[in-house]
């Protein structure tokens, strides 16, 4: 599998990935509320593909994941919002704001 270094690529890398892994939890959350044990294995193959493609991109361990929690949380939040239709409250708009913070000091605190 191809390692990513590239900043633009590791971050086309970290959306996709969020989106494997909300996906892949959404089916399982699917499966789990229809007993459907097929549609809870497909969530998990989801899952295991996230994991396959966040590790294509060749930084540390904790700046890779450090700033693609701040991904996957935008992600999960928009998702939430507008794929599922849930009102998101302004508390959690602020936490989200908080921790997209946290994920650019990390990206570009980081000495190249």
């Amino acid at each position: 599998m191809e390692k990513f270094d590239l900043p633009f690529a590791a971050w086309l890398v970290f959306v996709g990935s969020a989106l494997l892994e909300v996906g892949g939890d959404a089916v399982v959350r699917r499966g789990l509320r229809g007993a459907n044990v097929v549609i809870i294995l497909a969530g998990g193959v989801m899952l295991a593909c996230y994991g396959l493609l966040v590790n294509t991109v060749r930084w540390d361990f904790s700046r890779l994941l450090g700033v693609y929690v701040a991904v996957f949380a935008l992600v999960s939040v928009l998702c939430g919002r507008f794929v599922f239709g849930e009102s998101v409250p302004n508390s959690t708009w602020a936490g989200l704001a908080i921790i997209v913070a946290g994920g650019l000091v990390i990206q570009f605190g980081h000495a190249h």
